[in-house]
């Protein structure tokens, strides 16, 4: 299944069963937005996160955005304490990560906390925790800020994408153990 696939998927069950929450989130990315952050970036984007912004740019308006936090976004979605980066919430938490000779520490290249290959699209308000496309490869990995990097989570971000779309598919069912809905909204205990 491709990402837009899989983020269709997503999207339909978002729609059907916390409607409110779909109805907050915005329109897709423009292609001269992707490339205009890539040169900033000095990082091209993997064909299937760029296929995903194509689709929806998830960056709350200018006017919501909170400087006091290292990122913003649709809080509770895709759950609890993280959320989906939008194309300006990604290239501001990639600049914080990235670090000059491409990877961190210097001295690990074969088991970083960070490289600058890793494009974040999930993260916590603190920039602390989140989830990450590789370049290389398109897998999709995750880190912690103090713990070690976990790379290669998932094959690609149509997994990882179908790994929501089961979580919704559970909330939905009432088979989530800490997450319902409420008035159209996914609602987290």
């Amino acid at each position: 299944m491709s990402v837009a696939e899989s983020w269709s998927r997503v999207m339909n069950l978002l729609r059907q069963h916390a409607p409110a929450d779909h109805a907050d989130l915005p329109g897709p990315a423009t292609e001269q937005m992707l490339v205009a952050a890539e040169e900033r970036m000095g990082v091209p984007l993997p064909y299937d996160l760029r296929a995903w912004l194509l689709q929806n740019n998830l960056d709350l308006p200018e006017e919501d955005v909170d400087d006091d936090v290292a990122c913003c976004g649709f809080a509770g979605f895709p759950d609890e304490g993280s959320f989906f980066l939008g194309i300006r919430a990604m290239e501001k938490l990639y600049a914080n990560r990235s670090v000059a000779g491409g990877f961190d520490p210097p001295d690990q290249p074969d088991h970083p906390f960070w490289r600058n290959e890793w494009i974040p699209f999930v993260s916590d308000q603190d920039g602390w925790m989140g989830k990450f496309v590789d370049v290389r490869d398109g897998r999709v990995g995750r880190w912690f800020v103090g713990e070690i990097t976990i790379t290669g989570e998932y094959e690609s971000l149509a997994h990882y994408f179908d790994s929501v779309a089961e979580m919704l598919t559970k909330i939905a069912d009432g088979n989530h153990p800490v997450c319902e809905v409420a008035e159209g909204r996914l609602v987290w205990s």
